[in-house]
């Protein structure tokens, strides 16, 4: 239970620049990409109280960086830790989200491919799809570990924004490259900044420092049995919270909408944004170029 918190915590000293444009959902995806040349990087935890299964708390780290104005590119690593049981490294994910029309559009697109690379183990919940159960966090890590699970997960994603309030709905299809149908899920999101103009004065706590809103995600069946019936489906409120020097914080409670569902999932996260990131390591390698600017 350590090595989360120790993440939080070395994340919390560690300074760095620019400004973070963090979405506030912990499921849904707006069609904002990183900066290019900018580096994020998020330590996020979930903990659970699944009905049926002993609590657990995962952790995952990303890094996420702006390859291009249409491009980012994201790696996750995750594990988790299960009470009476163990702490265990359940994978890595490799994610891409592309901007197929750089303008602002009334409804902006944006498609998404990851490649997924965990155990059974693995208990991040970064999305729900086909008939995923609370029951499926029965089993003991030792066992749940051996179980390989690679996958391929696409989005759409689509995203506006009107007078200050962000709504985002992304499609979910997933698939094991072992074999299966393709499973589906969802994920809606509606969220404002408390406060559209800026004050006049520096303050941390200022509203319009303060994003809240609301998302819902659950499962959609597979390809064989498209359906809401037997699938899992959670409420959860949002809050982001935007702080100086590129650090933004966000907390999440969920609550199980279906007898599939957990019964209570508390996510929260602290990320930071490295402007100009990919230019500082170039510079660290072609020193010569740096002073001939």
């Amino acid at each position: 239970m350590r090595a989360p918190w120790a993440w939080l915590l070395a994340a919390a000293l560690w300074p760095v620049g620019s400004v973070a444009q963090e979405r506030p959902y912990f499921v849904t995806y707006t069609h904002q990409l990183e900066e290019p040349g900018s580096l994020e990087i998020s330590f996020n935890s979930t903990v659970g109280s699944p009905k049926t299964a002993p609590g657990f708390l995962s952790s995952w780290v990303e890094f996420e960086y702006g390859l291009k104005g249409w491009w980012t590119t994201e790696f996750y690593l995750d594990g988790q830790t299960t009470r009476r049981d163990s702490t265990v490294f359940t994978g890595y994910r490799w994610e891409n989200r592309f901007r197929p029309f750089l303008r602002e559009h009334w409804i902006n697109p944006i498609l998404y491919v990851e490649f997924v690379n965990v155990s059974g183990a693995d208990k991040t919940l970064r999305e729900v799809v086909g008939f995923d159960s609370e029951k499926n966090f029965a089993d003991a890590n030792a066992e749940t570990r051996r179980e390989k699970e690679r996958e391929i997960e696409t989005k759409l994603i689509l995203s506006s924004y009107y007078r200050g309030w962000n709504f985002s709905e992304n499609f979910i299809a997933e698939k094991n490259l072992a074999g299966g149908p393709w499973e589906f899920g969802y994920a809606v999101g509606v969220s404002r900044p408390l406060a559209l103009a800026a004050s006049s004065r520096n303050c941390t706590l200022c509203r319009e420092n303060l994003r809240a809103g609301v998302e819902i995600y659950g499962g959609l069946g597979d390809a064989l049995h498209f359906t809401l019936s037997d699938t899992s489906h959670y409420l959860a409120p949002v809050l982001s919270w935007e702080l100086p020097r590129g650090t933004t914080v966000r907390v999440s409670p969920a609550f199980g909408l279906t007898p599939n569902s957990h019964r209570f999932l508390l996510r929260f996260g602290v990320s930071y944004e490295i402007g100009g990131f990919g230019r500082r390591v170039h510079r660290l390698f072609h020193p010569s170029l740096g002073r001939g600017e």
